[in-house]
């Protein structure tokens, strides 16, 4: 059985999130500040962790880059769980490297949907494969990419993204084959999530960003 952290200070909403990921077959367990989940996970790794920003003694922004930074905990998937709707506050979030976010209130199907998806795709297919693209190479046996020789670091959602891109290279795709490609759902979060991913994928890309080319009305390709 998986299991998922919850962290969120407000009792309710987490009382919630705890109910409806065991009612799915989850185990799940709940923290009501950062110290005491720090202080778990050092003990015992999940399969995933629903985070929320504003916590009462630490940032969840901060958090976030806490377990990024580690080798252990670096590649763990992580849904930020935010009242912040802001897009900068998004991006934020998923330059931090949020595998995804949900915003408040939120539907009980929409977050166990966000939770199987990603706890999905978290579990790829073992590949040697090494795919190259002008001066990207990115190694699917150790989940890495290089630009020029330089190691990048990317969440789960870039690499899939930015893997899926150079395997149709010179290809279109459209927004909706990447939206299920990548999310596997009929996403119920605002259309704008793919370009803020696109937009912080360019940006770790540094000069080779500029082979994701924007097709307007229809989608991306690499080129």
């Amino acid at each position: 059985m998986k299991l998922i952290y919850v962290v969120e200070d407000d009792a309710n909403i987490r009382e919630i999130e705890l109910f409806a990921l065991k009612n799915s077959g989850y185990e799940a367990e709940g923290f009501a500040c950062a110290a005491d989940f720090q202080k778990c996970i050092k003990e015992k790794k999940p399969s995933l962790i629903l985070l929320d920003i504003m916590l009462p003694d630490e940032d969840g922004i901060s958090v976030l880059q806490k377990l990024r930074a580690q080798p252990d905990t670096r590649f763990l998937p992580i849904i930020l769980v935010t009242a912040r709707t802001t897009e900068i506050d998004k991006v934020k979030g998923l330059d931090a490297g949020a595998d995804d976010y949900i915003t408040k209130p939120f539907g009980v199907m929409e977050l166990i949907s966000r939770v199987k998806a990603l706890l999905r795709r978290a579990e790829p297919e073992k590949t040697e494969d090494t795919l190259t693209f002008s001066d990207i190479v990115l190694s699917g046996a150790n989940r890495s990419c290089q630009v020029s020789g330089q190691m990048v670091e990317l969440t789960y959602k870039e690499f899939e993204l930015l893997s899926l891109l150079m395997h149709n290279a010179g290809i279109v795709l459209t927004r909706d084959a990447l939206m299920e490609k990548i999310w596997g759902i009929d996403f119920l979060g605002e259309s704008r999530t793919l370009d803020v991913h696109i937009k912080t994928l360019r940006k770790k890309l540094g000069d080779a960003g500029k082979h994701i080319k924007t097709v307007r009305n229809v989608g991306y390709l690499l080129q």
